[in-house]
């Protein structure tokens, strides 16, 4: 190979691969010890998810784990991104609680499992499955003193130790906005609190997710130090946090705009950003929340300022935005997809809040490279084709609207490390597996493998052949 063509290739240690997360996949939720999660009774409650499907099966991993290895072996992924069950794992979830040697065995497995075919663990400690116990205890992540203490022992002593010979990729973490304001905000995800009497018989969407917010960050930099103390030095691993986050493009060229735009920015990532990465939150959260956002004592700060060595991006789409919004969550700003000229931003997704725009995608590399100067793990990324769940599956095989979607954002990445000298250093489109998405229940598919329910066979779409085969074109194989 030519230096020229090296030249124009990702390098050769760029990490590529899928993402899935426990509750959306494994299944199998009363089996070999596991204890509830918030997410069991919850997505069985009427009108929690659109088709009224809960996660008692989803793509029935936790059984298939053996296929589902054998078939990224055949994708060829460096990596793969996986959730553990902190319920499967310590089933009351407390420090004091006993662990459950078999939840333990299940990951130890499917980490060899991955190892031996030559596949990179990329683990997700908490991803949205806080333990049932913990909630009823203590109210969960409303109890920042209780909350913490859990966390870390659910890291160390169990995840940290049991895996940590093996796995050298660690998130801490998965969307801190959605555990925050999904959760307790808007109460539309587990465990579903809220100020709407008619979603949600308690719960304050004015206090709550500012203090679940509070409580993740610390739960989070806690975490990290304790890894960074007792582990990384034997262990060498690497451990961050994941946030979501999409790309806010100004309606207009208008100051407040502009303004709303950076605004949005702020309470959707600086919210956790800021703290972690620069020490403090955006100013423009202390103007919108007062003495609703709680503060870090100076030895707390001391722990979240620095707590993650990487970067990790969830994102997803563009939203353009115009200043007067009525939504706090949102900062006060409107989102649209139309631009002033009355054309849509993109191809619109299954879910309303998506559509393909691999310019801002772009963009939203380089405003992170520049506001907080570590290297990025873009740890999900994906599209939902509209109505692929009512396709015959052959239809569904041939998602045009999702390849067209990672063809742009995979030139993206590529102009963004290339042209502009971002440093992303991984890219895991999301997902693995159509699954269990969480309030859409099964009917919204954003996997690039396609899951007949009914038989649980999996057939790989043409998204999945058009990222296999572009990583194999676009990254440098090194000395093979």
């Amino acid at each position: 190979m030519t230096s020229v063509e090296v030249a124009n290739k990702l390098p050769k240690d760029f990490i590529w691969g899928f993402a899935t997360a426990s509750f959306q996949i494994e299944g199998s939720t009363n089996v070999d010890g596991r204890g509830k999660s918030i997410w069991d009774d919850f997505s069985k409650q009427p009108k929690k998810t659109l088709d009224g499907r809960d996660g008692d099966v989803a793509t029935d991993s936790y059984r298939l784990w053996k296929e589902d290895i054998a078939l990224l072996a055949h994708y060829g992924v460096k990596s793969y991104r996986f959730s553990l069950s902190w319920s499967r794992i310590i089933p009351l979830g407390g420090r004091n609680d006993p662990v459950n040697p078999k939840g333990i065995a299940f990951y130890s497995n499917l980490i060899d499992a991955l190892l031996e075919h030559g596949i990179i663990p990329f683990v997700t400690l908490y991803h949205w499955d806080l333990p049932q116990a913990l909630h009823d205890r203590y109210g969960g992540w409303l109890n920042k003193d209780e909350i913490v203490q859990d966390y870390q022992k659910y890291g160390r002593q169990v995840c940290f130790q049991a895996f940590g010979d093996r796995v050298k990729h660690w998130l801490t973490v998965n969307e801190p906005w959605c555990v925050s304001i999904l959760g307790y905000g808007r109460g539309v995800f587990a465990p579903g609190r809220s100020s709407d009497r008619e979603r949600s018989p308690e719960g304050d969407s004015s206090t709550e997710p500012w203090i679940v917010g509070h409580s993740v960050i610390l739960s989070h930099a806690y975490a990290v130090r304790l890894y960074r103390e007792e582990f990384k030095a034997a262990q060498g691993g690497q451990i961050g946090i994941t946030l979501n986050g999409d790309w806010a493009m100004p309606y207009d060229d208008s100051p407040q705009n502009v303004e709303a735009a950076q605004h949005a920015l702020d309470v959707v990532i600086g919210w956790f950003a800021d703290p972690i990465y620069l020490g403090h939150y955006p100013e423009y959260m202390k103007q919108m929340l007062q003495e609703r956002l709680p503060e870090f004592t100076p030895e707390e700060l001391k722990v979240v300022k620095g707590s993650s060595d990487f970067y990790g991006m969830n994102t997803y789409t563009t939203h353009l935005c115009r200043a007067g919004g009525d939504d706090e969550f949102q900062g006060f700003v409107e989102y649209t997809f139309i631009r002033p000229d009355g054309t849509q931003l993109g191809t619109q997704a299954h879910c309303a809040w998506l559509q393909d725009y691999p310019e801002g995608f772009r963009d939203l590399l380089n405003y992170i490279w520049k506001r907080y100067k570590l290297p990025i793990y873009v740890t999900e990324n994906g599209f939902a084709v509209k109505d692929e769940s009512s396709k015959p599956i052959e239809e569904a095989l041939q998602d045009s609207d999702r390849v067209n979607y990672f063809k742009g954002n995979t030139a993206s990445i590529k102009a963004a490390v290339l042209e502009d000298g971002v440093d992303v250093r991984a890219y895991f489109p999301w997902s693995f597996l159509d699954n269990f998405e969480w309030a859409d229940g099964y009917i919204t598919r954003f996997g690039v493998t396609y899951v007949d329910y009914e038989t649980q066979q999996r057939y790989p779409k043409e998204s999945a052949k058009f990222l296999v085969k572009w990583f194999g074109d676009n990254v440098d194989a090194g000395d093979r």
